[in-house]
């Protein structure tokens, strides 16, 4: 008999099944009568044995057969009458907590400790299904814009950016960096393909201890030329944002009811504030200021979210012009004020998700630039042989995949929306 998949079962009623998975839950009213969910990559579906003795553990990896049943009270709106049951693997050991309650009540540390159990509840995967419709629309809408898909190096003979905050690692006989992003990488392709796009993991050396923070982290990177300006790309994050929300509403429902999770406001047009702009309008109306050697710190993108929602009821707000000194090297200056630049943050819900800008594309320029920030062009030589034979005017983002996950479902933790994070402190499993 061929394997049925529990979302399969509503095309079967009345029929013998086959299915193989997890023992999820077991219930036993007596010994004549059970209740056991199982667990496939699909999702659960509940058997009700009658006068067969269930001798299962709980995590067990079983085969149970039976006939379908029509059942409105189920999450799948069947359950099967189940016949047999055979045992394929059991557990070696009792599980450390109960896998089977409805909500896994655990701290992070054990959450994240015993990854590879934790991942097995059916709201923990819920994560992991919203995730993946994420990384998917991604890929799909920069696709439909006509972005070519690339993969660049990790390992690096420079820092990407120039700056701080990189790891290093031994390179057979030299020293090497862990790429902090695609960045420099991603500006040569736009020379020779136009609109590029990557998904693939980022490393920060940062020494943070916060709810939002991670050590690698899978980006969402796009770069593209002939732009009018720093606009057209705000834009273009617009468009992406839009249908990877499209795609979670269509794909992703009974995730989101687990969650309480309610989709965002998104306008028709993002609100786009100056930075400055934004810090006089916290200071005025919440009474909060932000130090003075700083751009925005984390409760100031709080007060900007919080802005964004009661003044244009929008879930997401654009930050412009940040400090030059707190953006890299390639980034273009404002024409204006060389003070600020060409470049912004999107926000989602109080915390920044996604930073941009318009670079540098002029080839004298850049050089003068990375002289400003005490950078050797001798350390990017192939980086600046594109820029010396012509580049467009161009510009792009990164966006922190794990950030739009975790503000919508609303976690304690961006490291509950990372399959094995990596943090100052953590290296396992």
């Amino acid at each position: 008999m061929p394997r049925v998949l529990s979302k399969e079962l509503k095309n079967h009623i009345g029929k013998k099944v086959e299915l193989w998975g997890r023992l999820y839950s077991l219930r036993e009213l007596s010994n004549e009568l059970a209740f056991v969910n199982i667990q496939d990559r699909s999702g659960l579906v509940q058997f009700v044995f009658e006068g067969i003795k269930i001798d299962a553990k709980v995590g067990s990896i079983i085969k149970a057969s039976g006939v379908v049943k029509k059942e409105e009270r189920a999450a799948m709106g069947v359950e099967v009458m189940g016949e047999s049951i055979e045992i394929i693997e059991s557990p070696k050991e009792e599980l450390p907590f109960d896998i089977s309650k409805k909500t896994l009540k655990v701290e992070l540390s054990t959450l994240l400790d015993h990854r590879p159990l934790t991942i097995r509840h059916e709201t923990i995967r819920s994560i992991f299904n919203v995730y993946d419709t994420v990384l998917n629309a991604y890929n799909e809408v920069m696709r439909d814009m006509d972005f070519k898909e690339i993969k660049t190096p990790k390992t690096s003979g420079a820092a990407s950016e120039g700056g701080a905050n990189f790891f290093t690692l031994e390179y057979f006989d030299k020293k090497a960096y862990l790429t902090q992003s695609p960045q420099l990488y991603k500006q040569i392709c736009v020379g020779a393909f136009e609109r590029v796009f990557e998904i693939g993991p980022a490393f920060r050396a940062e020494r943070h201890f916060t709810s939002r923070h991670v050590n690698e982290y899978i980006s969402l990177d796009a770069e593209f030329g002939f732009i009018k300006g720093y606009e057209d790309i705000m834009e273009m994050l617009t468009k992406v944002i839009k249908h990877i929300f499209k795609k979670i509403e269509e794909k992703n429902q009974k995730d989101l009811e687990l969650y309480k999770a309610e989709l965002p406001k998104i306008p028709e047009k993002i609100p786009a504030i100056k930075l400055q702009e934004m810090k006089k309008i916290i200071k005025e109306k919440y009474g909060y200021e932000m130090s003075k050697d700083t751009d925005i710190d984390p409760q100031g993108e709080v007060y900007a979210g919080q802005y964004a929602k009661e003044k244009f009821n929008s879930d997401f707000i654009f930050l412009t012009h940040y400090p030059k000194r707190k953006r890299p090297f390639y980034t273009m200056l404002d024409d204006e004020n060389p003070e600020e630049t060409k470049s912004f943050d999107l926000l989602y819900k109080g915390i920044e998700i996604s930073t941009g800008s318009q670079r540098i594309h002029n080839y004298d320029n850049l050089i003068k630039s990375m002289k400003d920030f005490k950078v050797n062009p001798a350390d990017f030589e192939h980086y600046l042989h594109a820029f010396k034979y012509a580049m467009p005017p161009h510009g792009g983002w990164g966006m922190g995949s794990e950030r739009i996950v975790y503000k919508l479902l609303n976690l304690g933790s961006v490291k509950e929306a990372v399959l094995f994070p990596r943090d100052v402190k953590r290296l396992h499993p």
